[in-house]
């Protein structure tokens, strides 16, 4: 059995976003005298609650599970636990000491044996199953997709932006969105139907160019029009689910507005029929719609109902994460773009 190179993205992708959970919101660094490990020997906090105790735990568990898969079959058993729950120790030991420095934030020990236990139950687990699913897995990944590292980063780039969707406050499909850090949205009233046609234009073309990079990626005769339907139930879940997370019963459905609706319809149309353009060609189209894409979603003015809305969402405990989904869809579309390119330089590399 070869090592992974799918594993060994995902693990230093989960890292990064676990570093960026962890130092969230970056701002007001400042020294208290303290050494940086001297939390270590403090009391154990005053207030603990089952919440944090468990989010901590959870936050390090894929981290043990995806060290073991890309240690694989390098290390195995005893020697990969080993080095999966040291990994998590180190990395959970850093950023309680780059927390110290953060006046938002509180370091404390119990959250280093919280991430760690994590980090070794993520382990335990992996070593339970990793030989099986490393089986069922390859030949999955074998029969549904075409070989090479090029193709697993794709996987992954597909997967980061299921992950965006766990974002509330964005609009469907709408990554890109950058006027949080360029300028604070604004701009003249506008009605609701030019609002309605931004918000249709933006999730159609994300949509199709989403679906297009996935059928770029699937082996030969593999059924490209039900791959592209599995993946929009999975969004639509995705998106559905993070609203159920934070709405009352009657609101899981409040991002299905109208111009929501009209760019799922479009998006899917235009997306079943580009599957039968020859790859290239696909690529090509699914980099020109995420720009298009990307430009509309950085011109739509303020969503008055949503903000209405997300008025009853108390962040709290989700303020981490919700910032760490919107970094990565701030990024998304410019990584997928750089993507989009390398495979299309690639193909015609080939075909050269």
């Amino acid at each position: 059995m070869r090592p992974s190179p799918l594993a060994r993205f995902l693990l230093g992708i989960y890292g990064g976003l676990v570093v960026y959970a962890s130092l969230y919101p970056w701002t007001g660094w400042r020294a208290h005298g303290l050494a940086p490990f001297a939390y270590l020997e403090a009391p154990w906090p005053r207030y603990i609650t089952s919440f944090d105790v468990t989010v901590n735990v959870l936050a390090y568990l894929p981290l043990g599970f995806l060290a073991v898969a890309a240690l694989h079959p390098r290390l195995r058993g005893a020697a990969a636990f080993a080095a999966a729950a040291a990994g998590g120790l180190a990395l959970s030991l850093l950023m309680e000491a780059a927390q110290s420095y953060l006046p938002s934030r509180v370091e404390n020990n119990l959250d280093v044996l919280c991430n760690v236990a994590g980090a070794a139950a993520g382990a335990a687990l992996g070593i339970g199953l990793l030989p099986r699913l490393y089986s069922s897995g390859r030949l999955a990944r074998a029969r549904l997709f075409t070989p090479g590292a090029d193709t697993d980063l794709g996987l992954v780039l597909v997967g980061l932006w299921l992950f965006t969707q766990l974002n509330p406050a964005m609009l469907l499909f709408g990554a890109g969105d950058l006027r949080d850090l360029l300028a604070p949205p604004g701009g003249p009233p506008r009605g609701p139907g030019f609002f309605a046609g931004i918000e249709a234009a933006t999730a159609a073309a994300n949509l199709a160019a989403v679906a297009l990079l996935a059928s770029a990626l699937a082996a030969p005769r593999q059924p490209l029009r039900r791959m592209l339907l599995a993946l929009l139930a999975a969004a639509l879940a995705i998106k559905t689910a993070a609203f159920a997370l934070i709405m009352r019963a009657e609101d899981v459905l409040a991002w299905l507005t109208p111009g929501a609706q009209m760019g799922l319809a479009l998006g899917a149309a235009v997306a079943l029929g580009a599957l039968s353009l020859p790859r290239l060609a696909r690529l090509a189209l699914a980099a020109m719609l995420l720009m298009a894409a990307t430009v509309l979603v950085n011109l739509a003015p303020p969503n008055p109902y949503l903000a209405a809305t997300l008025k009853v969402w108390q962040q709290g405990h989700f303020l981490n994460f919700n910032g760490l989904t919107r970094v990565v869809s701030v990024i998304w579309p410019f990584v997928a773009l750089g993507y989009l390119i390398l495979l299309a330089s690639r193909r015609r590399e080939t075909l050269g």
